[in-house]
């Protein structure tokens, strides 16, 4: 194996898709350790709503990049890449395997292929933007960035705040369209060789196990961690605070919802989120698409690729 550019198998996937229980599974079998690509899960002290890996886990297998930063701390793919890359050197020197598992498309492609220099965020300008984001509602302000970057604008859902803003951020900063920087870099700074596989269910049985995954959340204690950061002082503001689930929690919280309306939003917002991490692994096609269940195909994958 060269050591300079490690070998790493990327399971990817939807929310509820499988990936922890395909991950753990291959990584037993192969004296794996798990490297977490889920944007969510570098967050301390919020475990079940994330569905981070239990204690028990691992114990059964290292897992690295679980609760890196406090909820009220910044985290960006950036930093993301700057913290994995020295993890997968090390465990690729140890001669393990190694798995990074996760559904954070952003993250994943930051690591393998790195990212493209643009100017830091302005805070007054980002502001700014927000406010007008606002002003012209998530489907107005797409709109406009879709005039002047139809490009980044096809790529980001118009509810994602924090990329739609950003596009337009990084055009008026620089004068020149997101999509453009991009394909310039084309995410070409390569440190790893990776293996992309992407977990692949019929939409049906993505939406039961869906229902299934966040009832078993709520009934392992989600309102009583939602309240426990409350009371820590981490605002309901915050960005990790607003993911789905704690927002839901925090809404029943506040008396706005029932605890059965949170719920059923809960469900309804992570089957819309699963829709847009399908869109955005499907427009890479490095991924190979497998079903979890088919276990000898994705050993054989595995083979095939360690043994290049």
């Amino acid at each position: 194996m060269d050591l300079s550019k490690p070998k790493v198998i990327v399971i990817a996937g939807p929310t509820a898709s499988g990936k922890s229980h395909v991950a753990l599974k291959i990584a037993k079998e192969m004296e794996g350790e798990i490297v977490n690509a889920d944007s969510m899960q570098v967050y301390k002290y919020m475990d079940i709503g994330t569905a981070k890996a239990t204690e028990a886990e691992r114990r059964e297998v290292p897992h690295h990049l679980l609760d890196v930063v406090a909820p009220d701390e910044p985290f960006n793919a950036a930093m993301y890449r700057s913290l994995a890359l020295p993890v997968i050197e090390d465990i690729a020197k140890r001669g393990k395997t190694c798995l990074v598992v996760g559904g954070t498309g952003l993250y994943i492609k930051a690591l393998v292929g790195g990212l493209f220099s643009c100017p830091p965020s302005d805070t007054g300008l980002r502001a700014s933007l927000i406010k007008e984001w606002e002003e012209l509602g998530p489907e107005g302000f797409h709109q406009k960035l879709a005039s002047i970057d139809p490009e980044s604008a096809s790529k980001i859902h118009p509810h994602d705040k924090v990329r739609v803003t950003r596009a337009m951020e990084i055009y008026l900063l620089t004068g020149r369209k997101a999509s453009e920087l991009a394909q310039e870099h084309a995410f070409k700074d390569k440190r790893v060789e990776a293996l992309k596989l992407c977990l692949d269910l019929p939409r049906g049985t993505l939406y039961e196990r869906i229902n299934k995954r966040t009832d078993a959340m709520v009934e392992a204690g989600l309102l009583d961690e939602t309240k426990r950061l409350l009371e820590m002082g981490y605002s309901a503001d915050l960005k990790p605070m607003k993911a789905i689930g704690y927002k839901h929690m925090v809404e029943h919280i506040k008396g706005i919802t029932t605890l059965d309306e949170a719920i059923a939003k809960i469900k309804r917002d992570t089957r819309r989120y699963a829709k847009r991490q399908l869109t955005w692994f499907r427009a890479d096609p490095e991924y190979q698409w497998v079903s979890p269940m088919d276990v000898r195909r994705i050993r054989a994958a595995l083979e095939r690729f360690l043994l290049e």
